[in-house]
Parts: C-alpha cells; sequence; structure tokens
C-alpha cells in the first residue's frame, strides 16, 4: 500500500489535483535553486566578491524594491489572455538572470563584480515581480478556495524541507572546498535547478479567467485603494516591514562578518530555521483554516519581534546557542508571515481585480521592504564606530523591542478590526456555508 499525501490520494486525477502536483513539483525546483545560491550563501558570495555592508544592504533590499514593477505589470496586463505565456517567460529569465551572476568573477575585472552582481540580481527580480503578480492570479484559479489556506501549508512545508536540505548541504561543500571552487559547484547545480523549473513552468495550464469590466486603467487603480478594510491591513503590513527589514535581512551578514561564524555554521542555523519554517507552514495553515487570516497573522507579529529580541542573550551566552534560538523563533514567524500575507492577498481581492490588488500590496510593501536593508546597511557602517556590543546584538536587541511595542499596539488596531462591520471573514462564511449545507 502506498502513501499519498491528502490533495493526492485520488487513484484518477481531477484537473484541480493535477494543478496542485504541478504547482507543488515547480516549488521544489525553485526553492531548491534559492537554496543553493540565496539566503547566507548570497551573502556569502558577495563577500567573496568584495562587497561592503552598505552594498549587501542595497543586495538585500532588490527583492523588495522590484516588487514596484508589478503595479505596472498589473495595469498593463490586467485583462491578457495567456497568464501562463507570462509566468512562463519572465519566470526563466529570473532564474537564468541570477545564475549568471555566477559567472562574473570569470568575464570582468575585479574591479566590475559587485556593481555588475548588484545589476543582474535587481534585473532577476525585475522579471520574478512581474512574473508573480500573474502566478498570483492564476494561482488563485488553480487552487480552490476550500482547500487553499492548508494546502499551501503542505506545499510550503515539503518545498520548505528540501530547500532546508539544499542550504545544509551548500553549507558543508563551502566548509569543504575553497570558496571559488564552492560556488562554483553551488552554481552549477543550481543551474540544472533552473532548467528543471523551467520545464514545470512551461506544463502550468492557462486557465481562463474572470476578467474586469474596468475599461480604464485609472480607476482599476482605485480599486483597491478605495477598499478600506485591504489598505488598512496593507499599509500596517508595509510599516511593519520597513521596520522588520531594518534588521532581519542583515542577520547573515551580522553572523558572517561581526560575530565572525563560520559559514558552516550560518548554514546549520539558517537550516534548522528553514526546517522549523517547514514545520510551521502546516500549522499556520490549518491554524489559518480555523481562525482566519488576518487573526493568524496577527499571532506572529510578536514571533518575530521575540526573534529580534532574542540577539541581547548573546552578552551573556555563547553565540552560537543563541543564534539558534533566534531563528528557531524567525523561521516560525517568518514562514506564518509570508505563507498569510499571500494568503491575504488573494482572499481580500474579488477574481476580476485580483492582479491589481496583489499588485498595490506588492508596490506598497516593496518599497518600504526596499528601504529598510538599506537603511540597516548603513547603520551597521555607522555601529562601526560604536562599542562592538551595539554592533554584535545591541541594534538587533532593540529593533525587537520596537517590534513588539508595534504589534502589541497598532497591529491589534490595524488587523483584528481592519474587517468592516457585518464582513466575516471568508473563513467565518465558509463555515456558515458548510452548516447551511449539513442542515
Amino acid at each position: 500500500m502506498t502513501w499519498k499525501l491528502p490533495f493526492f490520494r485520488n487513484r484518477k486525477d481531477s484537473e484541480q489535483r493535477k494543478y496542485l502536483k504541478i504547482i507543488t513539483s515547480e516549488g521544489i525546483s525553485g526553492v531548491l535553486l534559492a537554496g543553493l545560491i540565496g539566503g547566507p550563501f548570497l551573502t556569502g558570495y558577495m563577500l567573496h566578491l568584495g562587497a561592503s555592508a552598505a552594498q549587501i544592504g542595497v543586495a538585500l533590499a532588490i527583492p523588495a524594491f522590484a516588487n514596484l514593477a508589478q503595479i505596472f505589470t498589473a495595469i498593463v496586463t490586467h485583462n491578457i489572455d495567456n497568464r501562463r505565456a507570462y509566468v512562463f517567460g519572465y519566470g526563466v529569465m529570473y532564474r537564468l538572470l541570477w545564475v549568471m551572476t555566477g559567472l562574473i568573477p570569470f568575464v570582468l575585472p575585479q574591479s566590475y563584480w559587485v556593481y555588475t552582481f548588484i545589476i543582474l540580481y535587481f534585473l532577476s527580480y525585475l522579471c520574478s515581480n512581474i512574473s508573480g503578480v500573474i502566478w498570483a492570479s492564476l494561482i488563485g484559479d488553480m487552487v480552490p478556495a476550500k482547500v487553499r489556506g492548508r494546502y499551501m501549508g503542505i506545499r510550503n512545508t515539503i518545498v520548505g524541507g528540501l530547500a532546508a536540505a539544499a542550504v545544509l548541504f551548500g553549507g558543508q561543500l563551502l566548509e569543504r572546498y575553497s570558496q571559488e571552487k564552492g560556488f562554483i559547484i553551488l552554481y552549477s547545480l543550481a543551474a540544472v535547478c533552473m532548467v528543471w523549473n523551467g520545464y514545470h513552468l512551461f506544463r502550468y495550464p492557462n486557465i481562463p479567467f474572470e476578467k474586469s469590466k474596468e475599461s480604464q486603467k485609472l480607476k482599476l487603480l482605485l480599486k483597491p485603494l478605495q477598499d478600506r478594510s485591504f489598505m488598512r491591513a496593507t499599509l500596517f503590513l508595509a510599516a511593519w516591514i520597513f521596520i522588520q527589514n531594518v534588521a532581519v535581512p542583515l542577520f547573515s551578514y551580522a553572523m558572517l562578518d561581526v560575530i565572525k561564524v563560520s559559514i558552516q555554521w550560518v548554514s546549520i542555523i539558517t537550516t534548522v530555521q528553514m526546517i522549523v519554517m517547514m514545520i510551521s507552514y502546516y500549522v499556520w495553515g490549518n491554524l489559518n483554516a480555523k481562525y482566519g487570516t488576518k487573526k493568524t497573522l496577527m499571532w506572529t507579529l510578536p514571533i518575530i519581534a521575540a526573534s529580534c529580541m532574542l540577539w541581547g542573550g548573546i552578552a551573556w551566552l555563547p553565540a552560537i546557542p543563541v543564534l539558534v534560538i533566534v531563528h528557531v523563533l524567525l523561521g516560525i514567524g517568518t514562514g506564518g508571515f509570508t505563507q498569510l500575507t499571500f494568503n491575504f492577498t488573494i482572499e481580500d481581492s474579488p477574481s476580476a481585480e485580483r492582479t491589481i490588488y496583489v499588485a498595490v500590496y506588492a508596490m506598497l510593501t516593496g518599497f518600504t521592504g526596499f528601504i529598510g536593508p538599506i537603511l540597516g546597511g548603513e547603520i551597521y557602517h555607522q555601529l562601526k564606530t560604536m562599542p562592538a556590543w551595539m554592533e554584535q546584538y545591541g541594534f538587533s536587541a532593540m529593533m525587537g523591542l520596537v517590534l513588539l511595542g508595534i504589534a502589541m499596539t497598532v497591529g491589534r488596531a490595524m488587523l483584528l478590526s481592519s474587517n468592516p462591520a457585518g464582513k466575516p471573514e471568508r473563513t467565518t462564511m465558509v463555515r456558515n456555508k458548510k452548516k447551511e449545507l449539513l442542515g
């Protein structure tokens, strides 16, 4: 007797189950690529190229900044007929440009290495976000609403576990070989994952979708801006991401270049974070289905704040165990935050205007998320003139206190009261509908 995941047990797959399998398979190849050359290895590779803290901050801000492209993409493509072609074309270009950064030391003089990396990485994420806004719309139609929260939890658990394995493998590889040889191997494997991912993107269906009846682009843009519930939550999340990104994206930099933790230990700590995140996806998915998206999203915020505050433990305890605990909490918090904000943009948007809702969210959070790491990188540069403890753990701990205060005050007000009176969350409506069907 063979065991299958809950969504894949029927002997003859329906169209929807085929879609779920494609989404999962594509996610696996995508996260393996990101696990091999992203995360701590992106920071490590930039240090290998000779980047400063400020330059690393700029690079870490690029994924968020590239979100700004989504608003233009959504306006131009809101009524396109072939969503699959956009997802495939820009999805392949995104990963191709990222993998091409591995060629920089072999084709350019050293003085151009860091700037070329930043340019290619920016173009890569520009393609990613053009693809992403349409991908979110397509996923909204491929995954039935009644199983979306639980399915995304299971999918993210699977791909998260494989991503964690990729990070652990990469750390051991870089510890065993020289950085030059190690990164050659990692980028070669990433190139294989790029081809594999392109195959799965090609298999996505081109599902017909409900088109917006609004033909004027300005009025289309105003629809999410006039949605009070959506905008209250979005503006708060944009502010949260800004403050969070001043500290969290630079955790790897602080470990590698400030505390001088070996890249092997950084990869192990990051793997622990990803394993915890993998497990948390399933838990958050079930909590999402039971309690609703915004309420569950609120619960993730104090956990992220606590992960920053616990950096202060380095003042009394050895760094490694403290950093492991920090990243366990970070995995729990960011795992839920990432999954639930995605569900929030899908659930709080009408099907016909989903791309523009996703794009407005991405534009606002992208702008604040872009500023955060740049400011954080500059702060770390200035901290070099201050007492060592401020750079090592003081700054992160203080940012955690700020985040906790915001979560328990503004966060509660914006998220828990963001639904207009008389407008229950989707989970409540689904639950009531089930009761009606059962008589």
